[in-house]
């Protein structure tokens, strides 16, 4: 038996239309959205009764997903979206860019923040950590050279 490979990392949000929306703009493209409830999807993520709208994206390159979540029911139970990066759990998403200023540029119109600094690691990458839709966490890496 191996891994095949890493199918998706998934974020909950309030706004499922606003993140679409945002992770578009940052070059995910929309692949689906649907509704998921009935008895299997609440035995298989331990709520019992649910009723879910999900929207999956996926990133140009083919390989990675994102599957952003809405909760209609059961009620959202936690917070972690403001989270301090030394936070345990989830941490963030980290996308590679082309561009780094060109790509913050058109986040920072869909309200996208810098958290810290924009750095450069040993000329290798300019990188940074902003806060999207809803805060999440998300890091931005430019390979140099």
């Amino acid at each position: 038996m191996a891994l095949k490979r890493m199918d998706n990392v998934g974020i909950v949000v309030e706004d499922l239309t606003a993140a679409i929306t945002f992770f578009s703009e940052l070059g995910l493209e929309l692949e689906g959205r649907a509704t998921i409830e009935g008895e299997w999807a609440g035995r298989v993520t331990g709520l019992t009764d649910q009723c879910v709208e999900i929207a999956m994206m996926r990133t140009p390159d083919g390989h990675s997903r994102l599957e952003i979540s809405r909760f209609i029911s059961p009620a959202v139970v936690a917070d972690h979206r403001n989270a301090p990066v030394n936070a345990l759990g989830y941490l963030r998403v980290m996308f590679a860019v082309d561009d780094l200023d060109e790509t913050l540029e058109k986040l920072s119109k869909q309200g996208a923040e810098v958290v810290g600094d924009i750095v450069n690691y040993r000329d290798i990458y300019r990188l940074c950590y902003i806060r999207g839709p809803e805060g999440i966490l998300i890091g931005l890496a430019q390979e140099l050279g």
